[in-house]
């Protein structure tokens, strides 16, 4: 008896590992994934000057991104969730691998639309089986496995631009074919992911099919992911436009240099993924509505001050403010899939897509308020973003759900 149960326990301990170690695995494949995405805008002002371009061309390339990075993710995800595909992690982390070589020896224009289609499209691919994946692989810790493999990307997203600084500016733009090598390591992590993924689903075959049966009625879930698209749009539209002009805003208003305005924007990304791999375990502790509630109310004053603030508070607002904001992502995420249990990869593309994308372009908008109306009155616009999050009023109550189930 007694050597059973150290045999039983050894064998949850050994799963429990194992699922860990995915799931790091698909946050250090988001972590490639997304330094290759970052790379892009990062050598913009490169490719400007090394291939003569317009800033309509250079909107263009940001178009076939994000349509192809952003727009197509739901329609993946629709797909892989009728249709499991294992192996599509390395295949998505492949296309980005040889889009990564044609941005670097492209002799045309055209060749650069060509590799930034490819990095878009393998991006698409990656995100919402990996999503599925470490949902799988959470032991229903989904919160925390969600935190584990956003925060991947985020730090990513943050290191793309110290590598193009650091790397790509110095040494020209061949370099980029350096980072060729991330990706390598990158499709043989994945492809280890794809094994677990074929073995996990062998274990599970036998077992009786789960019914997937939402608690609310189809009317509540649609309004409720409205609810929420518009709250992360709202979210991704505000922490775009510090990604995007707060090194321009701290230059403008404060008189630093463009290396110290770097750093600052580094400590704000930084801020950001801390928030991410936080907000996660304690929506798993208080609930994924609590924490989206928390976002908003904790960061709205902050976003209100920051348009007034001093050099010192602006640091420290925007290092608050990453923090905060970026605690809902992962819990609006595990909200979501709740809404719609079965449909993982959907709700990924959904959410890591269109509405990523859709924020992305709401950011290019507010460029063009900048050029009409100047960056402070960007930040003052944007300081009510917040106020959209009052719309978490109307969505549901998932524990009162589960306690009536």
């Amino acid at each position: 008896m007694t050597d059973t149960a150290a045999t039983a326990g050894r064998a949850t301990s050994a799963a429990t590992t194992t699922a860990f170690t995915v799931i790091l695995a698909v946050s250090f494949g988001h972590f490639i994934n997304d330094i290759m995405q970052s790379l892009l805008s990062a050598i913009y002002p490169l490719l400007k000057d090394n291939y003569s371009l317009d800033f309509w061309q250079i909107g263009l390339l940001t178009f076939t991104f994000q349509v192809t990075a952003s727009l197509l993710q739901p329609v993946v995800g629709i797909i892989t969730d009728k249709r499991p595909m294992p192996f599509s992690l390395p295949w998505g982390m492949a296309s980005s691998l040889v889009g990564l070589i044609v941005l670097a020896y492209a002799g045309h224009y055209w060749l650069l639309l060509l590799g930034a289609s490819l990095i878009g499209i393998g991006s698409s691919i990656f995100h919402p089986e990996s999503s599925r994946i470490a949902r799988l692989a959470s032991g229903g810790k989904h919160g925390l496995a969600q935190s584990l493999f956003q925060v991947g990307g985020n730090f990513g997203q943050a290191m793309g631009p110290l590598a193009a600084a650091f790397i790509v500016v110095p040494f020209g733009q061949t370099s980029i074919s350096w980072f060729a090598i991330g990706s390598l390591i990158g499709i043989v992590v994945l492809w280890q992911v794809g094994n677990w993924y074929i073995r996990y689903r062998k274990a599970v075959g036998n077992r009786p099919a789960a019914v997937h049966v939402s608690p609310f009625s189809r009317g509540r879930v649609t309004w409720s992911l409205v609810i929420l698209t518009v709250l992360v749009l709202s979210k991704n539209a505000y922490i775009a436009s510090l990604s995007s002009y707060y090194t321009f805003y701290t230059i403008e208003k404060f008189g630093v240099s463009v290396q110290m305005s770097q750093v600052l924007l580094f400590a704000f990304l930084g801020a950001s993924a801390l928030g991410i791999l936080l907000g996660g375990p304690f929506g798993d502790r208080y609930g994924q509505k609590a924490m989206i509630w928390f976002s908003i109310v904790g960061v709205l004053p902050f976003t209100l001050i920051l348009p007034y603030a001093n050099l010192e508070w602006t640091v420290i607002l925007t290092i608050l403010i990453g923090l905060i904001l970026s605690s809902a992502f992962s819990n609006i995420v595990v909200f979501a899939q709740e809404l719609v249990p079965g449909r993982v990869g959907m709700i990924a593309g959904i959410f890591f897509g269109f509405a990523f994308g859709m924020g992305g372009i709401a950011a290019a908008i507010l460029g063009v308020v900048a050029d009409a109306k100047g960056i402070d009155f960007v930040y003052q616009i944007c300081s009510y973003l917040p106020l959209l999050g009052l719309l978490t009023i109307f969505l549901p109550n998932m524990k009162e759900a589960k306690k009536a189930e």
